[in-house]
């Protein structure tokens, strides 16, 4: 089959790309660097012409009150250009829990994102992943200073990005969901001794605070971040570090 996927240069699409050729797949990465822009159309047609799968793997590029914009912009010039070029299975990346959390624009402009595909002419399939351990450094960093990271005791069930890839291709080579499949890592952690394994491991001295009310994921609830019914990744948090 042939993909086109959307983002294809970026974290998760890149080995997106790397899994779907390695099986004997032809799939073609898409990005600004390339000529292609989601917000603007330039390059779309082109991209997606004679595409069996989209993998629309773009993400804004601000996590506040600009996002949704974004998200309704690139999904519409997609979803057009995917129609015209005759695209038959329309994949994204969510994250579980988005639905549950409208106060934070970021969370609320990937249901946006999840209701436009889903009430879109094109059969589709989303993949809502929990937190990348990626971005572990990222969170630590929010709330840090020379000598404290503050953390809340948010429950966090982490996922490796390759495991995160591995799921999207998998979905996007077989027959579309038209409904959604959470994944999540093999471990439940709290936020705060997320952040003390892993600074423990890097040789960073400084003190993890547990502070109720530090960072985004103050607000978000607990049951959010983790997933009991998800499809369980491999990749362990000590074994990626």
């Amino acid at each position: 089959m042939k993909f086109a996927v959307i983002g294809g240069t970026g974290l998760i699409g890149s080995q997106v790309v790397k899994n779907l050729n390695a099986a004997g797949h032809e799939a073609v990465p898409h990005s600004q660097s390339t000529g292609v822009d989601v917000i603007s159309g330039q390059g779309l047609d082109e991209a997606v012409a004679g595409a069996d799968v989209v993998a629309n793997l773009t993400n804004s590029p601000t996590f506040d009150e600009a996002s949704p914009a974004f998200f309704q912009t690139s999904m519409d010039n997609l979803l057009a250009a995917a129609q015209k070029g005759g695209v038959g299975h329309f994949v994204i990346l969510s994250i579980v829990g988005a639905d549950q959390v409208p106060e934070l624009d970021y969370y609320r402009a990937k249901v946006l994102q999840e209701n436009i595909l889903a009430a879109g002419p094109i059969p589709y399939s989303i993949v809502r992943s929990t937190q990348f351990m990626e971005f572990m450094d990222a969170v630590l960093s929010w709330t840090a200073t020379d000598d404290t990271v503050r953390l809340p005791a948010t429950p966090i069930q982490p996922i490796a990005a390759k495991d995160v890839a591995d799921a999207v291709a998998e979905v996007a080579a077989a027959t579309p969901l038209n409904g959604i499949r959470n994944i999540a890592g093999p471990e439940i952690f709290s936020l705060d001794e997320l952040g003390r394994i892993t600074l423990s491991r890097k040789g960073d001295n400084r003190t993890v605070v547990t502070d109720p009310t530090a960072g985004m994921f103050a607000i978000v609830k607990g049951d959010v971040l983790t997933d009991k019914d998800a499809h369980l990744a491999p990749t362990r948090y000590a074994d990626w570090l």
